[in-house]
């Protein structure tokens, strides 16, 4: 199976204008809103990448930089680090702009695994990512690094269910 660069697939600018609905009691931007925006643009990117239907395994890491407020711009960034056997690492960054000055910080940073599935909802194998620069070479490889992670984590999880009971009160 051949594969694709990260280019071929990437979101690079999709524009998000924040509205008071999308504001928590704090007026900035409820979370929520932002991770289904997320989820969304993840997923375009990931069958893009695979040419398949895909499915959200779970999100690695968000990490929440800094509020955005009533008015401004998200700008969302999204590619694909890496694909494996059937999944694909997404990473996506968002930034907040004010429309009049032009004013940009960097607002969140975020991992999603995604997995492609065939008609029976069976996982199902994908193209390979080709990094084609030193940034896109060094997403990949931390990609590696954070997939053994993960990997890691589902283990201990799994261990540590076995010392549950399986009665439940």
């Amino acid at each position: 199976m051949e594969g694709h660069p990260p280019g071929y697939s990437g979101v690079s600018d999709y524009v998000y204008k924040i509205f008071p609905n999308d504001l928590n009691s704090q007026d900035t931007v409820f979370g929520g809103t932002i991770l289904s925006l997320l989820d969304r643009i993840a997923l375009v990117v990931a069958e893009r990448h695979s040419g398949k239907v895909c499915v959200t395994v779970s999100i690695d890491a968000v990490h929440f930089l800094a509020p955005a407020k009533k008015g401004e711009n998200l700008i969302i960034k999204a590619s694909i680090n890496n694909a494996w056997n059937s999944s694909m690492e997404i990473g996506l960054k968002v930034i907040s702009e004010n429309g009049f000055t032009k004013e940009q910080k960097h607002i969140v940073s975020a991992y999603f695994t995604f997995v492609a599935v065939d008609v029976e909802g069976k996982p199902t194998r994908v193209p390979r990512v080709l990094p084609e620069s030193p940034p896109e070479m060094q997403r990949f490889e931390e990609a590696n690094h954070r997939r053994s992670h993960r990997i890691r984590g589902n283990k201990e999880r799994a261990e540590l269910r076995k010392t549950f009971s399986k009665e439940v009160p």
